[in-house]
């Protein structure tokens, strides 16, 4: 019986189904933008055709065209090529259109009608968490809080989570005075006591805010990780009687399930990644030693 080899996938392959002669041509030049993106290097004309399956007089015809239109560079007389400036322009005015609070918006309205409780979306920003993204339930006791609000990292629940992804030589610059502001009874207002919490919150794999930061209020939170990294944190917020050990079950399930939905939407990502370069915090370097 003769051995049938599997044909290797080539760029066409991955073209629309409905693309016709001209759109084709377009998914081919787009195409060959994302394998210079994929590999952040200059590819030579023979590289292209291994890499996309296509003939070199193909290959001319589009790199021409994209060269012609600034999005690719001839780097050498090979020849090969490497991105030009125009993919940075479309690049940036991506992100600068990314509005985080409505594009996380929906993954955070699932949790706030699921669990009746206020859903947050907050980053580390120096000592204090800022607000990204907030849902309400629809009740009339709920708690409230405003995008863009700051709120101190050490006695809640989304700082306390993305404080417990830190290294302990990494928590200074994230901390005020000892001792903390005693907002309430509850409140951790020492190094030794934060830390011990922050340590159970990492091997648990959550943050409680248990009245600490205000009377009356309980809060759990869970980390948005991306390729193992903590990019975020999301939270429910609301009354203290309303967060027995039953209900937290349930709603870090739901703070879970919302979690890899969050780092699973690129656009997420991409404002998070984005928001972040404009922070006092910098990029999050907080993956852990293996």
């Amino acid at each position: 019986m003769a051995r049938t080899t599997a044909r290797r996938r080539d760029v066409d392959d991955d073209r629309p189904a409905s693309a016709n002669y001209h759109a084709n041509a377009l998914a081919r030049g787009l195409a060959l933008l994302e394998r210079l993106a994929d590999r952040g290097t200059t590819l030579t004309l023979n590289d292209f055709a291994a890499d996309t399956g296509l003939p070199k007089s193909t290959l001319v015809r589009l790199l021409a065209v994209l060269e012609e239109m600034e999005y690719v560079v001839r780097a050498d007389e090979r020849p090969a090529y490497r991105l030009g400036h125009k993919t940075l322009t479309l690049s940036t005015a991506y992100l600068s259109g990314l509005d985080l609070s409505q594009i996380a918006g929906g993954h955070l309205a699932g949790v706030a009608a699921d669990t009746g409780q206020t859903a947050n979306l907050g980053v580390l920003d120096g000592p204090e968490v800022l607000h990204v993204c907030v849902r309400e339930p629809d009740r009339p006791i709920r708690f409230h809080i405003m995008p863009g609000t700051r709120d101190a990292a050490y006695c809640t629940g989304l700082g306390k989570m993305l404080l417990s992804r830190l290294p302990a030589d990494g928590l200074a610059p994230h901390l005020p005075p000892e001792p903390f502001p005693s907002r309430t009874e509850h409140t951790l207002t020492t190094l030794d006591a934060l830390t011990r919490d922050l340590t159970e919150t990492a091997g648990r794999g959550y943050a409680l805010d248990d009245n600490e930061g205000s009377v009356g209020l309980r809060c759990v939170a869970v980390p948005v990780e991306v390729n193992g990294v903590c990019v975020s944190a999301v939270s429910v917020s609301g009354p203290s009687a309303e967060f027995g050990d039953d209900r937290i079950g349930a709603h870090l399930d739901r703070l879970r399930t919302a979690a890899k939905a969050l780092a699973a939407d690129t656009d997420v990502v991409a404002a998070l990644e984005y928001l972040h370069s404009s922070l006092r915090s910098g990029a999050p370097d907080n993956r852990e030693d293996t």
